[in-house]
């Protein structure tokens, strides 16, 4: 039997403490991508909640759930947040904000709860998925479910 990585321990605790049914999956070649992702579940690539980390300009990072179809609109969600700015954040902080790398940030299971923004097109699909905490993992959910898991706001991201 082929041991679970910590992080995925930490996404499967926080799905099962949340009464969720959806368990991390792990896919035989890393997903870092939303593309790689939908191709290995045979998915469309919409169906994918990339978990984006930017960070504002007073450097909080903030997490964004969007549809793998989608670019996220940085002046957007900049707006949304009420900052001045947005930008990708740095490896660093990304690590230091969810404990996960670049590539398999899952939306749970951080050190602390991060302000979020959930993609409304991810709505348009029964069942989405997202990454499980490391690039070779992801999980089954739903858009209501990703809301509720982060407390996240819905919103119109692209």
């Amino acid at each position: 039997m082929t041991r679970m990585h910590p992080n995925c321990v930490a996404v499967d605790s926080a799905l099962a403490a949340a009464g969720r049914s959806g368990r991390v999956k792990l896919l035989p070649d890393p997903a870092p991508t939303a593309a790689a992702a939908a191709e290995q579940l045979g998915v469309d690539v919409g169906a994918i909640a990339n978990s984006l980390i930017f960070a504002t300009a007073d450097g909080e990072a903030v997490l964004a759930l969007t549809s793998g179809a989608h670019r996220v609109d940085t002046a957007k969600v900049a707006a949304l947040l009420g900052t001045a700015r947005l930008s990708r954040a740095s490896a660093e902080l990304v690590r230091a904000a969810t404990g996960q790398p670049i590539g398999g940030v899952a939306p749970v299971a951080h050190p602390a709860p991060l302000r979020t923004i959930v993609d409304v097109a991810l709505r348009d699909f029964g069942q989405v998925w997202a990454a499980g905490g490391i690039p070779h993992a992801v999980f089954p959910t739903t858009f209501d479910e990703l809301v509720e898991l982060t407390g996240g706001t819905p919103a119109d991201v692209a």
